[in-house]
């Protein structure tokens, strides 16, 4: 599988570059609440993953390794030698990939309300989420995927938020939404995580039902020196709930140098 030509919207500036990966069935708006917070001192790039938003949609089937290679790409024809990488949920997962298979060129990891492995049941899981798609569309998951992106009590209070965020949901390619779920239900980096040099940070949501606190700490105690924060009262897509709080991390992380 060749890589792609990534869309994204870069902010450029001085700064050290910040590449923001979104969750599956979102795109580079997900980011729209943090790219100005960590623009104040960071070149930030939002792109769209193969698939979503505005960048291309291949031929299926794909793998998290050749998404990876999507980044790389983007930062080469961006001339960036080396960026930091903030994922979450799929972009988390990517970002393990571009981890153990380009470390040099990067910088420090943010992995967010992510997992490097499911359990037992995790394969049968996305293919009953690929089957009700391809029977259905995204119309057939929407409701359960806005259960999982967001709490009970934020879909209560910012139910425009929610309605912004479904909205985009649904102009996702279904073909893209499904090769990414292909992608992601072959997920197993665990046993590799010792293997990542970089700086790492774990963020977790504790709502979280798509990825629970626990799966972050399983990240957290197996790749070398990385550090683990919880958000408080935050669900799965918690940079969408807290963007202040998901972004002071951030930003602190990156400032430590270690």
């Amino acid at each position: 599988m060749s890589a792609v030509d990534l869309h994204c919207e870069d902010t450029g500036g001085p700064g050290e570059p910040v590449l923001l990966a979104h969750a599956i069935g979102c795109d580079r708006r997900m980011w729209e609440s943090i790219v100005p917070l960590l623009a104040r001192r960071h070149r930030v790039i939002a792109a769209d993953a193969r698939g979503h938003g505005a960048s291309p949609l291949p031929a299926r089937p794909w793998s998290l390794a050749d998404m990876a290679d999507d980044a790389v790409r983007l930062l080469d024809r961006l001339g960036i030698a080396r960026a930091h990488w903030v994922g979450l949920s799929m972009g988390g997962m990517v970002g393990q990939a571009f981890a153990l298979a380009h470390g040099d060129r990067l910088g420090h990891l943010v992995i967010a309300n992510s997992t490097s492995r499911y359990g037992p049941d995790g394969r049968a899981n996305w293919d009953n989420r690929i089957r009700l798609v391809e029977e259905g569309g995204l119309a057939a998951i929407r409701d359960m995927v806005a259960a999982r992106y967001f709490s009970a009590q934020f879909i209560e209070a910012h139910g425009d938020v929610v309605a912004r965020t479904m909205a985009r949901f649904m102009e996702t390619p279904a073909a893209g939404y499904l090769g990414c779920c292909e992608a992601i239900r072959e997920l197993d980096y665990l046993d590799h995580l010792a293997r990542i040099g970089a700086p790492t940070l774990v963020i977790a949501g504790e709502l979280d039902l798509g990825t629970p606190v626990a799966m972050s700490q399983a990240i957290a105690d197996r790749v070398p020196r990385a550090k683990l924060a919880v958000i408080a009262g935050a669900s799965h897509l918690s940079a969408v709930e807290k963007p202040a709080e998901f972004a002071t991390l951030v930003l602190d992380f990156l400032a430590a140098r270690g």
